[in-house]
């Protein structure tokens, strides 16, 4: 690392007070993964109905077909109606040949980008030299929509230093946890990308002293850690990918473990997995009913602070979450006008 990269980091770590202002709100319940070197998949992609959706530069991308793929992204992204899509490039990793190039070259010939998705974000300063090029890129072309950042979090490195990450720059918007490239930092033995390791098991007796095979989560922490940052700073948490596509219910309940965290959304490798997503992190029918007879009740009482229903306390805590979930579902709302 640089001398100029190692003052940055030191620099960068600043709490920006006004970040959950400044942020955009945005749904991103579902993020299509779409490899930029496929034109055959654009289309579809476009047409459908996932959220967000994110040309892929790197992983998806073999070495000599990298150049290609940045310009077929930048077409795509020039000549497609994405509709109201959040439209993102991941780009290749601030420690390749092509990772400068590509935010250069999206960010300068397209104006209908949203986001530009980093990954292997190890440290504040990286997030910190995205920053940097798109301030200049925009001042320079007279750019009015700015750019905002999502990064991948898939190392070791990256979940250490997820608290100054948070708080590099107030372009960033959202977190996502890359179960696969975090496995491969943590030389976990896990071939199963998004899944149970049925290595992380144990033991234990029950009340009667029988012996039962418990299941644990491996990822656990790096999924609680990463969500609660996220909260802390104002950006969107998101899950990463599950690999596999041909198990929907395996993919639903990785989606349900993370909404139950307090994650907004998930990446789909594959379309068939975006209606599930899409579903998964929008309140469901039984919450909204709940949601809308808490409101009741509350105005209903004359203003006090608490009230019983049902035999249960309700009180300003539960008008909080009824506000949360009607504002999500309106959200939602607007998303299918």
């Amino acid at each position: 690392m640089s001398n100029a990269l190692r003052q940055a980091r030191q620099e960068v770590v600043i709490v920006f007070p006004r970040a959950r202002e400044l942020r955009k709100v945005r749904l991103q319940r579902s993020e299509l993964a779409v490899p930029a070197s496929s034109e055959k998949f654009f289309e579809k992609a476009a047409k459908g109905p996932a959220d967000g959706i994110f040309l892929d530069l790197e992983d998806a991308v073999v070495p000599e077909l990298k150049d290609k793929a940045r310009e077929l992204a930048v077409a795509a992204l020039n000549e497609i109606d994405w509709a109201d899509k959040i439209m993102a490039v991941r780009v290749n990793s601030l420690d390749t040949k092509w990772a400068y190039r590509d935010i250069i070259a999206v960010a300068e010939r397209c104006p209908r980008l949203d986001l530009i998705l980093l990954p292997k974000t190890n440290m504040a300063a990286d997030v910190y030299v995205v920053e940097q090029l798109l301030d200049g890129i925009e001042a320079t072309i007279g750019r009015k929509k700015p750019i905002g950042i999502e990064v991948l979090i898939e190392t070791a490195a990256g979940l250490a230093n997820v608290e100054e990450i948070a708080q590099a720059s107030d372009r960033l918007e959202a977190m996502i946890f890359g179960v696969g490239d975090f496995t491969i930092s943590m030389r976990a033995r896990d071939p199963f990308t998004g899944e149970s390791n049925p290595r992380y098991r144990m033991y234990g007796r029950n009340e009667k002293g029988e012996r039962e095979l418990h299941w644990n989560d491996p990822w656990h922490f790096a999924l609680a850690r990463i969500a609660t940052t996220c909260r802390a700073f104002g950006l969107r948490p998101l899950d990463g990918p599950y690999a596999d596509f041909k198990n929907p219910e395996g993919f639903r309940s990785s989606a349900e473990r993370a909404s139950a965290l307090g994650f907004e959304g998930k990446w789909a490798i594959h379309p068939s997995q975006v209606e599930i997503a899409n579903e998964v992190f929008a309140p469901d029918p039984k919450e909204l009913a709940w949601a809308k007879i808490i409101k009741e009740a509350m105005a209903a009482s004359g203003g006090n602070g608490a009230i019983q229903l049902d035999g249960k306390l309700v009180d300003l805590a539960h008008i909080k979450l009824a506000d949360a979930l009607l504002e999500r579902q309106a959200l939602v709302d607007a998303r299918k006008r």
